[in-house]
């Protein structure tokens, strides 16, 4: 087994010989890959050109990477005309929006996309081509490997339009520069779509201008380890949070590698740290003290959805979100929302007979109602989607029609046929085995997290997105996303442990076509990714590869 691991990086330095390169180690794997005889070699200066788009977008993109190359490697480019270029980047507005061609020989390197982010796909498969994760990584490459790469063409495109990882730093904080580690990670898989979970019972990580006291209350608790069982508070002062100017920085960092961050604040369950804040208008019993969580586990203090106040709470902390985040979508939670504070409370029992019902779930979905109207309101540039977890699926939605997405994680092939079922949008996410913060091995030396160990890299990748969906709704299904949650996980280090390589495994869910898709071939190419994660500097799962 150690000598397959040198095969690669031997054939594809012994491809600028002439020879045909016997293995390409691409994740995820292309639509369609074809070898050729020869390669291309970067020497000298590269002569490139990329078509003009609008805000020059394309060639941004080209300069991204020719600035990243020349880091690496020491390699020069140099723009030139189309016909003279040696590396070319085409528009052909009859692909796929995500789409991209590649074709290389021992000439040219030609490109064929529709938008830049096809492109920047086609840079990504690229890098990987390289005979070294140098580029890929943006560390200082060897001197004595010749820079090149295979003959071939690839014609590619993404199965689902959604791509997603979330992290949850709501129970614990990582800061600006590990969250930029993750985004690069994605962006070598062309995952597009970061879910940011920042609200929790145990901190609220954003701030609000209009709320203040949410980070200056709410983003801190007397505990670092979150009690469970035996496991008791340690006192310890602990919290953070991103200011506007930090998330703006993010949502610039992640736009260059063509993620769009979707926002969770997750009302009006999983809100105590919210409601330590503020109690005096969202909690339902004010007159009792409240305190930002120091537990694991589902909360009982949520959102008094009955006082005007609250509702113009969530209003005005939406209405922030979408000046920080441009982008489609904002996520509301809705899952694992006790309602006994509701039944207890005489404005909440006063609103659900206002509203004709016996079912207190109902109050929660009237509430999203208020915000979902509030969004309709807004200029257009201004609207968003928006998304929940499925258990919003237990109330009666009506009134919050069919322009929702259903985020499906428990129970997550049923209920995302059942949202689709009802005309609503649907994203896979099951938390077997996509919930990627549980152990993926029973070894005594894993870390500490939830699950016994059952969620491989083989179980995450044997997982088929819309197994046997008829025809007819599988236009509902946007795509997977890979969760993490962190109730145990304190450092970075360890969620870089436990998401790495399965976030890879998910991200050939969602692009490669499923029939492509074998576990024991993803193996062989996974291989060459621990020299990446090492060079990246990310901590990694060691299991499945032969030279740890």
């Amino acid at each position: 087994m150690k000598i397959r691991k040198w095969l690669l990086p031997l054939a594809l330095v012994c491809c600028c010989l002439g020879g045909r390169a016997a293995a390409l180690s691409l994740i995820p794997l292309p639509a369609s890959v074809q070898s050729g005889e020869g390669s291309f070699r970067f020497a000298g200066k590269v002569k490139v050109y990329a078509d003009a788009y609008p805000g020059d977008s394309i060639r941004m993109v080209l300069q991204r990477f020719t600035a990243e190359f020349t880091a690496s490697t020491g390699v020069k480019f140099r723009t030139a005309k189309a016909g003279a270029a040696q590396m070319t980047l085409r528009l052909n507005t009859a692909l796929a929006p995500e789409a991209y061609d590649l074709r290389v020989t021992s000439q040219k390197i030609e490109i064929e996309a529709a938008r830049p982010a096809g492109f920047f796909y086609a840079l990504q498969t690229l890098k990987q081509l390289l005979p070294h994760r140098a580029v890929m990584a943006g560390t200082k490459g060897p001197q004595d490997v010749a820079w090149c790469v295979p003959a071939v063409t690839v014609k590619d495109h993404p199965r689902f339009a959604w791509r997603g990882f979330m992290l949850d730093e709501g129970r614990h904080f990582y800061g600006k520069e590990e969250i930029k580690k993750i985004l690069d990670v994605m962006a070598a898989y062309k995952l597009n779509r970061f879910h940011w979970h920042l609200t929790e019972d145990q901190g609220w990580r954003l701030e609000i201008k209009k709320y203040p006291r949410l980070t200056e209350v709410g983003a801190w608790r007397n505990s670092k380890v979150l009690g469970w069982g035996d496991v008791k508070p340690d006192g310890q002062r602990y919290g953070g949070f991103y200011t506007q100017e930090d998330a703006r920085e993010i949502v610039r960092y992640a736009r260059e590698r063509f993620i769009e961050i979707v926002p969770e604040v997750d009302i009006p369950g999983h809100s105590q740290a919210a409601v330590a804040a503020y109690p005096e208008f969202l909690s339902c019993d004010p007159q009792v003290p409240h305190e930002v969580w120091l537990w694991q586990g589902v909360s009982t203090d949520v959102i008094n959805v009955a006082d005007p106040r609250a509702v113009q709470f969530a209003k005005d902390v939406i209405d922030e979100l979408t000046d920080v985040f441009p982008f489609g979508y904002i996520h509301l939670g809705g899952d694992e929302c006790p309602t006994a504070k509701w039944e207890a409370n005489e404005a909440c029992r006063a609103q659900l007979a206002a509203i004709g019902s016996e079912r207190y779930r109902d109050l929660q979905i009237n509430f999203y109602r208020q915000l979902q109207e509030h969004i309709a309101q807004q200029p257009a540039e201004r609207r968003r989607q928006l998304i929940f977890w499925n258990e919003v699926l237990h109330g009666n939605t009506a009134p919050l029609g069919t322009d929702i997405t259903i985020m499906a994680w428990v129970g997550a092939d049923g209920a995302a046929r059942d949202a689709a079922s009802r005309g609503m949008r649907t994203i896979l996410s099951p938390q077997i085995p996509y919930y990627i913060n549980r152990r993926q091995s029973n070894l005594p030396t894993e870390p500490m997290s939830q699950g016994s160990g059952t969620e491989t890299v083989e179980a995450v990748y044997n997982y088929v997105p819309m197994n046997g969906i008829d025809e007819a709704l599988q236009s509902k299904y946007m795509g997977v996303q890979a969760n993490f949650w962190t109730e145990w996980v304190e450092d970075a280090a360890t969620v870089q442990y436990l998401m790495l390589p399965r976030l890879a495994a998910v991200a050939e869910a969602g692009w490669t076509p499923q029939a492509l898709r074998r576990y024991p071939d993803f193996v062989e190419r996974l291989q060459a990714e621990a020299d990446y994660y090492r060079l990246r500097g990310v901590n990694y799962g060691k299991h499945v590869f032969t030279q740890p």
